[in-house]
């Protein structure tokens, strides 16, 4: 039904529905099934999410104890008061490091769009649910805006650190939270592209560079600033401002970057934060050899 992120606006405006009823139409007719079944799926993966926050903020730590317990001290910072960022950003925060830190703990995820990457879009949607008065089938449609955006990106760039950096990643995650989080807070089909330009294109060049060739390091706390990224993107689209460089070009860019980017800079551990002295010798410590 669409292809890239101009034709996704324009069907949404011509057919006057959101952005996540033309995915869910898309879904239903790729998958040739009921919308039914393509909602209780969707709500399925929503449950997913709902769990693995839950279990991130009641703490949890990786086996290498490389990562863990950040989201529980950014919740007990937030209760403090004594803040500088606004409490949704921070909340967002913490929920999207909760998510990654179950991840790296093996725990169950719902990868949005990577496991790397799975924070962003449930840490900014379990923020700002309470907010905006969101209900269960506003949520599903949240993850259903985030799909179809996602969907661009994965059919048009990609997806995948390893072959496009954390940009592709991270990145793809923020520019989808970016255009949900527009979605439900009232805003246009339009807005929300223009959402998913400005955060995405903030996020350009961010290499994947994992310490140790784990997803633990740097990549938890990139899903922190992933969701702030998002959020800030999204008000500064509710907020009439524009991306002067088109959505779908910000995606066609981000996929000539990452074809130019450095092997050593695509998950391979073999440069950026991985190459340091203190990465190396974790990865000596994890593995018994220098990375």
């Amino acid at each position: 039904m669409f292809r890239n992120v101009a034709e996704l606006v324009s069907l949404a405006e011509k057919e006057n529905v959101s952005i996540a009823e033309i995915m869910i139409r898309q879904e239903i007719e790729v998958h040739e099934t009921t919308r039914q079944i393509i909602m209780e799926q969707m709500d399925k993966n929503l449950s997913v999410m709902e769990r693995a926050i839950e279990r991130g903020l009641a703490g949890v730590a990786s086996h290498t104890g490389l990562t863990g317990g950040d989201a529980v001290k950014m919740q007990t910072y937030i209760n403090g008061g004594n803040y500088l960022s606004g409490k949704p950003v921070l909340d967002a925060i913490s929920k999207a490091v909760a998510t990654n830190e179950v991840n790296a703990a093996m725990g169950i995820i719902c990868a949005t769009p990577t496991a790397g990457s799975a924070g962003v879009v449930p840490g900014t949607l379990f923020a700002v649910k309470d907010q905006l008065h969101l209900t269960r089938q506003e949520m599903v449609e949240f993850l259903f805006t985030a799909g179809a955006f996602g969907f661009v990106v994965a059919n048009n760039a990609s997806i995948s650190g390893a072959a496009g950096g954390c940009q592709a990643e991270v990145g793809s995650a923020a520019g989808m939270a970016a255009a949900a989080l527009v979605q439900a807070a009232g805003g246009t089909p339009a807005q929300s592209a223009e959402a998913m330009a400005i955060s995405l294109k903030n996020m350009l060049g961010l290499v994947c560079d994992p310490v140790a060739g784990l997803v633990e390091v740097p990549c938890v706390k990139r899903n922190a600033m992933g969701a702030a990224n998002a959020m800030v993107s999204a008000d500064m689209a509710l907020a009439g401002i524009t991306s002067r460089i088109p959505c779908d070009e910000v995606i066609e860019a981000m996929y000539k970057i990452g074809q130019t980017m450095p092997v050593s800079l695509k998950e391979t551990a073999q440069g950026g934060l991985a190459a340091t002295p203190t990465g190396q010798r974790l990865a000596a410590k994890y593995f018994g050899k220098r990375a």
